[in-house]
């Protein structure tokens, strides 16, 4: 398009010379300059002097302004055939807009002389001008008004996501009860996002998994993921939202989940749950939006209401604590009282059995003896083991000790105990090896768990006993044939003053066996079935 012919007709049929006669136009036309653009180029600036009017020959050119803000707000898009820039001609005002090229184009510059001269001598160009100054005010008022129309429209649903939030940071605040919240916090994230169903964790910093509980019957069980493995996994260890709108085609996605359930995935929201200080503590993982793919918008509400949620877990967390820690002190000051008022009696006590069993001859007498002692010296023990356990006090008084001395020994009281509850023990020890612990609180181990034991079987039984070697360390089992435990308590039974069902006991048996076993660098595990009875394994280092 380079003849002077073709630009002439270009000129002609541009909307601001419609029906001005073709001579009128050849006497500007060698005033006209042409100008050419390549794509993003400026073709003046807002706020430039305004001596020049443009006619588009080709391409497009862009009219925007620029926000103090940075923002870029578009006034408008222009092909060939438009024009630009006749306001700042006729107001003698500086530029109020920027225009830049889309694309490469061509316009034609009419110079201010040029400009009122045809405003003076021809009707038709002030009647297109005035035509198309009217007809870009009113686009430009329908502009307007959409553009307030859309920016009421997001107010109104940042407002909306203002008001879940608020809603939801009530709900996950009414509670301090930790199971119960976590239900929830899931049950206010699913609802808001319209998830159909999916999975609260929880990070496990000592174990390096998460873990949540699910509903399976008529009870809740735990289960338990490395951190790293699978989607959520991956989320905990790299702190990174996985947003995939269609499950099955993204290789992190596991379906062997889903044939085991029945249940078919299609959309999934993976998302960390972070404090106030950034700290990954739990996992959001969502499942199946209705009628569509989880949004943006869904990711920016979770990710605020993730903050709200973590406080309120620990807040929660603080509370059990502080409840925990309330209590002890309390059983603290109450077995520091016991051991206060009844250590003279005891000893007092075990004086006499001690020289009751010096002046007798007759042996039965002496062993009755030998057994006060040792049950005085034994219940002084317990109620000194609750008051350290209340104080947070590990003392252990380590031995190298024959293990199958040691265990016959035990073996010895624990089934004294046990025959009092018609409940007969299965011996079946295959470690016979030196083993270093401290014999009184391993005593005090066997003695909770059995009796535990005995009270799930209140008509009689038996509980097995087994030892073994398991690598490196000493593992025993008890095994009763009792009520067995539902998965709800099975996950508490560690927790201090949680009883199920028992009439007796303070509800620190099993916290303090744990206390005992993790002072020896051990570890405890529990199997238990409704019904069907219970297997405490315990290990301990050789």
């Amino acid at each position: 398009m380079t003849g002077k012919t073709t630009i002439f007709d270009r000129v002609h049929k541009n909307a601001l010379f419609h029906s001005v006669e073709k001579s009128l136009i050849r006497s500007i036309f060698t005033a006209l300059k042409e100008l050419k653009f390549s794509n993003g180029s400026i073709i003046f600036e807002d706020e430039d002097e305004g001596n020049y009017l443009f006619l588009v020959l080709s391409g497009g050119v862009k009219i925007s302004k620029r926000m103090k803000n940075g923002a870029e707000i578009v006034l408008g898009i222009l092909h060939e055939g438009d024009f630009f820039g006749e306001l700042d001609l006729i107001d003698r005002r500086q530029r109020s807009a920027r225009a830049s090229a889309i694309g490469d184009c061509l316009l034609a510059r009419l110079g201010k002389r040029e400009f009122d001269k045809l405003l003076k001598i021809s009707p038709a160009f002030m009647l297109n001008l005035l035509h198309m100054i009217t007809l870009r005010l009113r686009t430009n008022n329908l502009t307007y008004v959409l553009h307030q129309e859309s920016n009421l429209i997001t107010l109104h649903q940042r407002l909306e996501k203002i008001h879940k939030l608020v809603e939801a940071s009530k709900i996950v605040n009414s509670s301090l009860d930790l199971d119960q919240l976590l239900d929830l916090i899931f049950q206010t994230a699913a609802r808001t996002v319209s998830a159909d169903r999916g999975t609260l964790y929880l990070v496990d910093e000592a174990t390096k998994e998460i873990w949540s509980k699910v509903q399976k019957g008529a009870s809740k069980i735990e289960i338990r993921l490395p951190m790293g493995t699978g989607i959520a996994g991956t989320v905990a260890s790299e702190g990174k939202t996985i947003n995939i709108p269609d499950a099955y085609k993204d290789p992190r996605f596991n379906p062997k989940i889903d044939q085991l359930t029945g249940y078919r995935t299609k959309s999934t929201l993976c998302m960390p749950m972070k404090n106030k200080a950034d700290k990954i503590i739990g996992v959001f993982q969502l499942l199946n939006k209705t009628k569509e793919p989880f949004t943006k918008e869904d990711e920016e509400f979770i990710e605020a209401f993730s903050v709200h949620a973590a406080i309120a877990i620990e807040n929660a967390k603080l509370a059990q604590q502080m409840i925990q820690s309330e209590r002890l002190s309390a059983v603290g000051k109450m077995a520091s009282t016991i051991i206060h008022d009844i250590k003279n009696p005891m000893n007092i006590l075990r004086l006499s059995a001690q020289v009751i069993k010096k002046r007798t001859d007759d042996k039965e007498t002496a062993k009755l003896t030998e057994e006060m002692i040792n049950q005085i010296d034994r219940f002084v023990a317990m109620t000194q083991e609750i008051l350290d356990f209340a104080r947070g006090v590990s003392l252990l008084n380590i031995q190298t000790v024959n293990f199958n001395e040691t265990i016959e020994t035990f073996m010895y009281i624990v089934e004294k105990d046990l025959s009092r509850h018609k409940v007969k023990v299965i011996k079946n020890f295959n470690y016979s090896g030196k083993l270093k612990v401290d014999p009184d609180k391993l005593l005090r181990v066997f003695l909770n768990i059995t009796g535990n034991a005995a009270d799930a079987m209140p008509l009689g039984g038996t509980i097995s006993i087994k030892t073994y070697q398991a690598h490196d360390q000493l593992a025993i089992d008890f095994v009763d044939k009792g009520c067995g435990m539902t998965e709800e308590v099975r996950t508490k039974i560690f927790d201090p003053f949680f009883t199920s069902g028992k009439k007796h006991g303070t509800g620190l048996g099993m916290a303090i066996v744990k206390k005992i076993v993790d002072d020896h660098k051990g570890k405890v595990e529990v199997e238990s079935k409704v019904g069907k009875g219970t297997t405490i394994r315990i290990f301990l280092p050789l």
